[in-house]
């Protein structure tokens, strides 16, 4: 099949769990999307990326399939992950609050929209509920339908950003009451997500947690889609960024600079800011402090080299694409 035809119907999953200090048992994860029990290969199938940070102990798990294949590929992954991680006992500095924390859907291909993706992450949702027993979820996005509250929004909601969550108070979507080994799922659908890290150095969380603020979207002079946290990481703080993407070409309220990266999905124009925007803007003001930036993590990909990767690998049948990409991109 020619890579055009084969990218037509992809659609990405940046399937996040609670584990990244045992390599080991998030392969076994990623290994699940990609193999059924009897280990014969899922076709059209493959895990681009498996980004670990050992002191968030939270690990992502790029997986990538046609729009018709992906449920199965995202539930055999989580299934395991339900069965290897015990939220009671896991621990990391990156907030959370289920063994699986996060299964958010993107639509790669042009004969794919949002609401496709929606549909099957709440097929995902309800699925993983029904096949493991005591897991529960909520939704967002697309998928929250009709109300498509945002990811932030739903934690919020969800208590995900405290400390230690009271799950006897949380109300899923999905499922029963949240359990303490498997804890509660987010399920969503949205355009494409970038996950943009910048550490700067210094340890003043006070300091991280202002220029977090500072270029939140929802701030007067902020980053359109940019929501951000301020977490300690590995001895200094890192600002830590989702990069939603934006309807359009390009902000009318951004001044001249780099361009923002655009794609389309179904004929709509989207873009979304730059790592070297976001970069810059943190490297600013910390810099007014006297603190410098030690460097930034882009966790996977942008939209772009996500189907371009996924295409290449498909193409030649690389399923395990993680352990073949920095050959292949040499």
């Amino acid at each position: 099949m020619a890579a055009c035809s084969l990218g037509n119907r992809l659609v990405a999953c940046l399937l996040n769990v609670s584990e990244a200090r045992s390599k080991d048992l998030v392969e076994t994860v990623a290994k699940a999307a990609l193999f059924n029990t009897e280990g014969v290969r899922r076709e059209g199938t493959t895990v681009l990326n498996i980004f670990n940070d050992h002191d968030y102990n939270r690990s992502v798990i790029t997986i990538v399939a046609s729009i018709d294949s992906i449920r199965e590929a995202v539930l055999a992954a989580c299934e395991k992950a339900c069965g290897l991680i015990d939220m009671r006992i896991t621990r990391g500095g990156h907030p959370c609050m289920g063994a699986v924390d996060l299964i958010p859907i993107y639509p790669l291909g042009e004969e794919v929209g949002v609401e496709h993706c929606a549909e099957e992450a709440r097929a995902v949702a309800q699925c993983l509920t029904e096949r493991v027993q005591g897991t529960s979820a909520f939704l967002f996005g697309w998928a929250d339908s009709p109300l498509q509250r945002g990811l932030a929004q739903r934690r919020k909601e969800m208590g995900w950003f405290k400390k230690k969550p009271d799950m006897q108070t949380v109300r899923p979507d999905i499922g029963p009451q949240p359990q303490g080994r498997f804890g509660l799922t987010g399920v969503g659908a949205s355009p494409y997500v970038i996950n943009c890290n910048v550490t700067i150095d210094t340890q003043d969380l006070a300091l991280g947690r202002s220029i977090a603020t500072a270029i939140r979207e929802s701030t007067p002079g902020g980053l359109p889609g940019v929501q951000v946290l301020a977490l300690p990481h590995d001895g200094a703080v890192e600002i830590a960024c989702n990069v939603e993407s934006v309807k359009g070409r390009y902000p009318s309220n951004m001044t001249a600079g780099e361009p923002w990266p655009s794609f389309s999905i179904q004929g709509q124009p989207y873009c979304h800011a730059p790592a070297s925007l976001i970069t810059a803007r943190v490297a600013e003001l910390a810099g007014r402090q006297g603190i410098g930036t030690k460097n930034t993590a882009l966790v996977g990909f942008t939209p772009h080299e996500c189907r371009g990767l996924a295409e290449l690998a498909l193409s030649q049948g690389i399923a395990e694409f993680w352990k073949e990409q920095h050959r292949i991109r040499m």
